[in-house]
C-alpha cells in the first residue's frame, strides 16, 4: 500500500472510537468509503479531473486532525465581526469542522431546522439517513475521505411549503495554534414548494497552515427554490478543497455562486444531477487571483430527464504568477430531450506570467437540444483603455474600472442585496491591492 494512503488509514484507525461517536447511522457508508479510498486512492496526474491541480501533495503535509468528540468555547464577536450592512440573517459558526453554537440543533416555529449534522443523525435519523451521502458520485476518491474522516458539520432542512425569509449564513472558521486539517460535512435539504437562501463564509483566524476537505449535499425537492453563496476568503497558507453535490427534482430551482478572493490553493468540485423534468440550475463563479494563487473550478452537470435547463457562467482575473484552471463538462443522456444548456468561461490575464487552463465540454446524447459553450483568454481591452484614458481617467482607474465590469457579471446574479452590496465592495477594494485579508477580522492573519 503506498505510504501517503497507509497514513490516512492509520489516522482513520487510530481515531476510529472518536469517529464512530460522531456521526450516527453511517458505519456501512464509512466502511464503503474506506474500500473504495484504499483501493482508488489519491487522484494522479493523469486523471484528467485533477490534471491541472496535483491535491495529493496537499494530503502529504504534516497537519494535527482534531477528531476528538469536543466542541470549542468560542463566541463569534469575539473575533469577527461580519460587516454586511442591510443584512439581516440568522447567523451560524462553525469553528474547525465542528458546530460552534450553545444550542446544538434549533427547531423554529415554522418547522425549519438548523445546526449541528452530528445531532441532526441523532434527533431525526429517518430525515438524515434518507438523504446522507446520497448524492454523491463513488467515483470521487477526496469525498471519500470526508466521509471516513468527518465528524460533524452544518445541517439545513426547510419542510414542505416554506418560504424562509430571511437568508441563513454560516461562517465557517479555521483557527488554530498547529496546522491543522479538516473534514466538514453540510446537508442541506429543501422539500416541497419551498425556498430559502444560505450563505457561507469561509475564513481562517490564524497564521497556520491549513487543509479543509469539505463536502456539501444540496437536496432540492419538487417546486423548491434554493439560493447558495459561498464567499472563499482564507489567507494564501490555506487549502481548501470543496466538493458539493446537488440533486434536483421536478420543476426545482436551484442557483449557486462561488466567490474565490484569496486562498492558497482552492479547489472546488461541483456536482449537479437534474433527475426529474423542468429542472434549472444555474452556476457562477469569480475568482481573483494574484502572487502564488491557484484556483481550479470542476463542474459536471448530468442531464438525466427532459425539459430542464442550466446556466454556467465563470469568469476570472489572474494576476502575477497566478494559475487557475476551468474543467466544465455538460452531460445531456438519451432521454434528456428538450435540453438547454450554456456554458461559458471568461479569463483575464494580468501578466504575462499568470496562466489558466479552460476545458468547456458538450457530451450530448439527445437529438431535440439546445447547447453551446465557450472560453475566451485574454488581457485588458486596449481600445477601451485608450479611451478611458483619453477622458481623463487614469491609467490605474481605467483598468479598475475595466476589471470591475467585467467581474459585475457574476456579481448582479446575487439574489440577497446585502450579499450583493458587501462582495461588490470586497471585489472592488481587492482589485484596487486594498484587501489583502478579510478586513472584518480582527487579528491579521494574512
Amino acid at each position: 500500500m503506498e505510504e501517503l494512503i497507509e497514513k490516512y488509514h492509520q489516522i482513520y484507525k487510530e481515531n476510529l472510537s472518536s469517529i464512530s461517536n460522531s456521526i450516527q447511522g453511517v458505519s456501512e457508508i464509512r466502511k464503503a468509503a474506506l474500500g473504495d479510498f484504499l483501493t482508488k486512492g489519491f487522484p494522479e496526474k493523469k486523471d484528467e479531473r485533477y490534471k491541472h491541480t496535483f491535491i495529493k501533495n496537499e494530503f502529504n503535509n504534516s497537519y494535527l486532525f482534531d477528531l476528538k468528540d469536543s466542541s470549542y468555547k468560542f463566541s463569534l464577536d469575539d473575533v469577527f465581526h461580519c460587516d454586511v450592512p442591510n443584512l439581516n440573517t440568522e447567523t451560524i459558526s462553525v469553528i474547525n469542522g465542528k458546530y460552534a453554537e450553545q444550542e446544538k440543533l434549533t427547531v423554529h416555529e415554522n418547522g425549519l431546522i438548523i445546526g449541528s449534522l452530528k445531532e441532526a443523525s441523532i434527533k431525526y435519523p429517518e430525515i438524515f439517513q434518507k438523504y446522507f451521502s446520497k448524492s454523491i458520485n463513488n467515483n470521487d476518491v477526496v469525498s471519500s475521505l470526508n466521509t471516513l474522516l468527518s465528524i460533524d458539520g452544518f445541517f439545513v432542512y426547510v419542510p414542505k411549503n416554506l418560504i424562509v425569509e430571511h437568508p441563513i449564513q454560516l461562517i465557517n472558521i479555521l483557527s488554530g495554534k498547529e496546522d491543522l486539517s479538516v473534514s466538514p460535512r453540510n446537508l442541506f435539504i429543501i422539500e416541497e414548494n419551498s425556498q430559502v437562501k444560505l450563505v457561507v463564509c469561509d475564513h481562517t483566524l490564524s497564521a497556520n497552515k491549513f487543509l479543509s476537505n469539505s463536502v456539501t449535499e444540496i437536496f432540492a425537492e419538487e417546486n423548491a427554490i434554493f439560493d447558495f453563496y459561498n464567499l472563499q476568503n482564507q489567507h494564501n497558507g490555506a487549502s481548501n478543497i470543496s466538493s458539493v453535490f446537488i440533486k434536483q427534482k421536478k420543476h426545482s430551482v436551484v442557483s449557486a455562486g462561488l466567490f474565490t478572493l484569496h486562498g492558497g490553493l482552492v479547489r472546488n468540485n461541483v456536482n449537479v444531477i437534474m433527475d426529474d423534468e423542468h429542472c434549472e440550475n444555474n452556476l457562477y463563479g469569480l475568482y481573483l487571483t494574484d502572487r502564488f494563487q491557484h484556483i481550479d473550478n470542476y463542474v459536471n452537470i448530468e442531464h438525466s430527464k427532459p425539459n430542464c435547463r442550466s446556466n454556467q457562467l465563470f469568469k476570472g482575473i489572474l494576476d502575477d504568477t497566478a494559475t487557475g484552471a476551468f474543467n466544465g463538462r455538460i452531460l445531456v443522456k438519451q432521454d434528456a430531450q428538450n435540453t438547454v444548456a450554456f456554458q461559458r468561461n471568461n479569463n483575464i490575464l494580468l501578466t504575462n506570467d499568470a496562466k489558466i487552463n479552460t476545458k468547456p465540454q458538450l457530451e450530448i446524447y439527445a437529438d431535440d437540444v439546445k447547447c453551446s459553450h465557450g472560453a475566451t483568454v485574454g488581457r485588458l481591452d486596449e481600445n477601451a483603455m485608450f479611451y478611458m484614458r483619453s477622458r481623463g481617467i487614469s491609467e490605474k482607474e481605467a483598468r479598475m474600472l475595466l476589471m470591475f465590469g467585467f467581474a459585475y457579471e457574476v456579481i448582479k446574479e446575487i439574489k440577497v442585496d446585502g450579499i450583493r452590496e458587501r462582495i461588490d465592495d470586497m471585489v472592488a477594494k481587492r482589485l484596487r491591492g486594498e484587501l489583502s485579508r478579510c478586513s472584518n477580522c480582527v487579528i491579521n492573519c494574512c
